[in-house]
């Protein structure tokens, strides 16, 4: 066999060539292809990127699927483990106190080196613009872990502080709108957060100086509206940080639009 080549078989017999490398005392698993020639050259392209002094960010932009052998994912593995000493499964390049994580060639997401074993472990997907994980067999939205819910909209409910919507840096993400119903405006020079509640439209709440407060008229006018016979099953927003004698409290203080109270269907 070539370097780096060892032959395996499928449950039917056909052979198949596999192919991987040993670098820094880490056997590293290269995939497996069709015929031993194609293992080889996987394995040698592998060797010139570990010999290599290009910068990874140069060898990753001008990566050609077409003319490679091996994904564009396990450059990127491979560049890190070359540059960083650490080998990580996932297409994660770790730089000064923070790694990108490249999602494509032209796709990359930059993240605080707090999330690292995160997605070490986790491949981020991609359905429409949203970003998700599977955990625990769940699809999970990378945005829960900055309390942002799943109905949250960017620009009104959340905002990337300096625009860059790949930078999901715990600083640059700036949560405004944490529950549901609940939008902050500024109303002759101060903060109102507004309460509105949709049943066949949207009807306003009311208008409150605090979050907490907004937030309990939100619970408190679905239950209203589930009295008087709304089947609608609305999102409960759950405050976090006061006590359930505090929150009882909150309801029963809140004001609630007429509208609302004598709702008829």
């Amino acid at each position: 066999m070539l370097p780096g080549v060892y032959l395996n078989k499928k449950k039917d017999g056909t052979p198949l060539y596999r192919a991987s490398i040993t670098h820094g005392g880490k056997h590293i698993s290269l995939g497996s292809f069709p015929d031993e020639q194609t293992a080889h050259r996987a394995y040698l392209e592998a060797s010139s990127l570990f010999t290599t002094k290009q910068p990874a960010a140069m060898l990753l932009e001008h990566f050609k699927q077409e003319q490679q052998i091996l994904p564009f994912e396990k450059w990127v593995v491979l560049l890190n483990y070359r540059d960083n000493d650490i080998y990580i499964k996932t297409p994660i390049y770790l730089e000064h106190r923070s790694f990108t994580y490249h999602y494509s060639q032209n796709c990359r997401y930059k993240f605080d080196v707090d999330d690292l074993f995160y997605y070490s472990n986790h491949k981020i997907m991609k359905r429409g613009n949203h970003l998700f994980v599977a955990d625990y067999g769940m699809q999970v939205n990378i945005l829960s872990r900055y309390g942002i819910k799943n109905y949250a909209v960017p620009g009104r409910d959340y905002r990337f502080v300096n625009g860059d919507d790949t930078d999901f840096r715990y600083r640059n993400i700036e949560i405004i709108n944490r529950y549901h119903g609940v939008t902050k405006q500024i109303i002759k020079g101060r903060e109102v957060y507004v309460t509105k509640i949709h049943v066949n439209g949207d009807f306003i709440v009311g208008r409150y100086t605090t979050e907490n407060e907004a937030a309990a008229a939100y619970n408190r006018a679905a239950m209203l509206l589930q009295e008087q016979g709304v089947t609608k099953n609305f999102p409960i927003n759950y405050i976090e940080g006061i006590s359930d004698i505090e929150y009882a409290g909150l309801l029963m203080k809140v004001r609630i639009s007429a509208k609302i109270r004598n709702y008829k269907k």
